[in-house]
């Protein structure tokens, strides 16, 4: 069979908005533009070195039914949740949150001269999973490996198999694949990707053609653009005069009917309504 280039389905500008206690984002997945790109429920961007756009942070909220992955760029996000679990994430670091039945977590990024940037993407779980026990993989910048290719190019591999490199978050049940990938100026980058899976890119820092092939260059994208990746095996990227860094990120569909409140992604709207009154009830957190 012959190896296809996915093409560009969807280019999307993000949407200024503000969650949490007042925290200023970019948003590109979870919006009138892109509502659900399956598994994928929402992709915040948040950027900011004036602390009034971020340090309200999210005080304690609920999430059932989905997992919510933060990768922080710069400064420090301080988190702890009602099951008695603690900690912060740092510039380079990850935190894969399976909140599955139910957790109650606040989210308080740290005031610092280099201010805050990152990124945190929503996970839909299958039905057989909405109701798991929570879990947290806290990954730290230096357990993730980074892949250097012809040209210069890297890849820092949060999760998925790259080059025969597998990144530290396993067992998610989206078997997806996180890569934050620079490509330097003048730089061609063919990758692959799983035929099947969603995929996207979402370009951060300059620009770059995605999704040529062997008879066009692609379309030009600059920052901060987010790709929807039409099917195939592979996605081409081509630099110019200037370097490119993006998230790529892949992961199998689930094909399920979604009813979804705020924090709260289901199955039914009657999983929903139970969601809502165990929150009511003060049984929504069980340890």
């Amino acid at each position: 069979m012959k190896s296809l280039s996915r093409k560009i389905e969807a280019i999307i500008e993000p949407e200024p908005v503000v969650e949490g206690a007042g925290v200023r984002l970019n948003r590109s997945i979870g919006t009138r533009s892109l509502d659900y790109l399956d598994p994928f429920l929402l992709l915040d961007h948040f950027a900011s070195s004036n602390p009034r756009d971020y340090q309200a942070g999210f005080p304690l909220h609920p999430h059932r039914g989905i997992e919510t992955v933060t990768y922080v760029l710069r400064g420090e996000v301080h988190h702890k949740d009602t099951l008695g679990n603690s900690g912060s994430i740092g510039a380079g670091d990850v935190q894969w949150m399976t909140a599955g039945r139910g957790i109650m977590h606040e989210e308080m990024p740290q005031v610092r001269p280099e201010g805050i940037a990152g990124f945190q993407l929503w996970v839909n779980l299958p039905a057989k999973l909405k109701m798991t026990k929570p879990r947290y993989q806290d990954i730290r910048s230096g357990e993730i490996p980074e892949i250097k290719k012809e040209g210069a190019v890297r890849i820092r591999v949060i999760t998925g198999t790259v080059d025969g490199v597998s990144g530290p978050v396993t067992g998610i049940a989206a078997n997806p694949t996180y890569m934050d990938v620079f490509v330097p100026a003048h730089t061609t980058l063919i990758q692959p990707i799983h035929r099947g899976h969603t995929a996207f890119a979402y370009v951060f820092e300059g620009e770059a053609k995605f999704a040529g092939d062997e008879k066009e260059d692609g379309t030009m994208i600059s920052h901060p653009r987010l790709v929807v990746l039409g099917d195939g095996d592979y996605v081409q990227v081509i630099t110019g005069k200037t370097a490119v860094r993006f998230l790529l990120v892949s992961g199998k569909p689930l094909h399920e009917p979604i009813a979804r409140y705020g924090p709260f992604v289901m199955n039914t709207q009657e999983e929903i309504e139970q969601t809502l009154q165990e929150l009511r009830q003060g049984t929504f957190v069980t340890t």
